[in-house]
């Protein structure tokens, strides 16, 4: 029988556990804080206002743009005037058919219409230059508005309320659902996992059993310093019951073996001539004591022995008698001599 030789299962791998995503909070203008309207350990949603800095001058200048923005006195006076303008070229249109006017005074009609005209597309245009204002000036407010990017929960304040902002960041969020959970593998084992695959971590936190991690990310380049590559893996937290930056263990999948356990090949009798015949295999017959007898030994015994020895048949009848005729040629020579000697008496 052949045995298959299994490979010693790989050693649990290193890993850490991260948050999946971490972000800084910060103003990208200088600014005092005027509101932080979230608490460390807090939990915030993205888009959501964590902090607002003062902004009185820039509320300010976002209002006047918005009056500048419904103020539509020009464009009305213009689309008036424009107005005018047509109705005179078609008055001086007639009275130059009936020879009542000259026609320069058409001529000048028609400047005036066109005049007419560009003011009135001056007026819209300046009206879209307030709407841009305003948009300039809203955007402008916004900066002193700041939110959080992500999902996540408060993990680092860096400012208090009336501080100055300047280039370093307010706060920090961390997003611990899902986690992500990185780990170093050695050159040996590349190919041996593989983008989608499920495994098995155990966090180094009493507690907590071993937790399912599926493989989000496999390294295409070697790190060729320590011979090793990066995998990382997504790990569901949505009750965040493990919190992030803890050790723990990964335990890498097993490659299947190519091969088989080889079974025992049957043996085969070999074939016998046809002329040579088959002969029954001699029954074993259990071996019974052996009480030889002694000089003690009555004579009536010695003859009772040899009278029972004497009525074997020489050609045994059936397989019943051919037995025993066997186990008595096999008899020791001991007891052939105590029959003999039992005859002889």
């Amino acid at each position: 029988m052949g045995a298959a030789t299994h490979a010693a299962p790989p050693k649990p791998a290193g890993c850490l556990i991260e948050p999946d995503q971490v972000a800084d909070v910060g103003s990208a203008v200088t600014g005092i804080i005027e509101k932080l309207n979230v608490a460390l350990g807090e939990r915030v949603q993205a888009g959501q206002t964590v902090v607002v800095l003062r902004a009185d001058v820039e509320r300010a200048n976002a209002n006047a743009a918005t009056l500048r923005t419904q103020m539509d006195a020009e464009v009305k006076a213009a689309a008036a005037n424009l107005e005018l303008a047509r109705q005179k070229v078609v008055r001086t249109q007639q009275l130059v058919a009936k020879d009542f006017v000259s026609q320069q005074a058409l001529d000048q009609a028609q400047a005036e219409q066109e005049v007419a005209v560009q003011k009135h597309t001056l007026a819209r245009s300046q009206q879209r230059i307030y709407g841009q204002e305003q948009a300039m000036a809203q955007a402008q407010l916004g900066l002193r508005t700041l939110r959080s990017p992500i999902n996540g929960i408060v993990v680092e304040r860096y400012s208090n309320l009336g501080e100055r902002v300047e280039d370093r960041p307010v706060l920090r969020v961390a997003n611990i659902d899902p986690l992500r959970v990185s780990l170093m593998v050695p050159i040996a084992q590349y190919g041996q996992v593989h983008v989608g695959d499920r495994l098995s971590i155990h966090p180094e936190l009493p507690g907590i059993g071993a937790v399912s991690a599926q493989v989000a990310y496999v390294d295409k380049v070697v790190d060729a310093a320590s011979n090793t590559f990066r995998v990382r893996l997504s790990l569901p937290n949505p009750d965040h019951r493990l919190p992030a930056g803890l050790r723990c263990k990964a335990d890498w999948p097993v490659a299947a073996s190519g091969a088989a356990p080889a079974r025992p090949t049957p043996s085969v009798a070999p074939a016998l001539p046809a002329h040579t015949p088959i002969r029954p295999k001699a029954v074993a017959q259990p071996t019974l004591p052996l009480h030889l007898p002694t000089a003690t030994t009555p004579a009536s015994t010695w003859l009772r022995m040899s009278v029972a020895l004497a009525r074997v048949p020489t050609h045994p009848a059936s397989p019943k008698t051919a037995s025993f005729a066997v186990s008595k040629a096999s008899q020791p020579i001991s007891l052939r001599f105590s029959i003999a000697l039992a005859d002889a008496r």
